[in-house]
């Protein structure tokens, strides 16, 4: 029973250090920039946009532009 008990308190304190919506949950419906981009028929590109195309955002967390063809 004393170590149901010691387990009980560290399994408690490790996961009181986890940040508020750190869990598996949360992460399962987010979706990446990069995949948003890509299902509204756009390309990820480190450098700016090419000609005929137009920026509509960013991928890879920030590093890349989201380019879209203009019709």
């Amino acid at each position: 029973m004393k170590t149901y008990c010691c387990l009980m308190v560290i399994l408690c304190f490790l996961f009181s250090q986890m940040n508020v919506g750190s869990g598996l949950l949360t992460v399962l419906g987010h979706r990446t920039d990069h995949y948003k981009c890509i299902k509204n028929k756009g390309f990820c590109l480190y450098s700016n946009c090419p000609m005929y195309s137009k920026h509509e955002g960013t991928c890879y967390k920030g590093r890349a532009n989201c380019c879209m063809a203009q019709p």
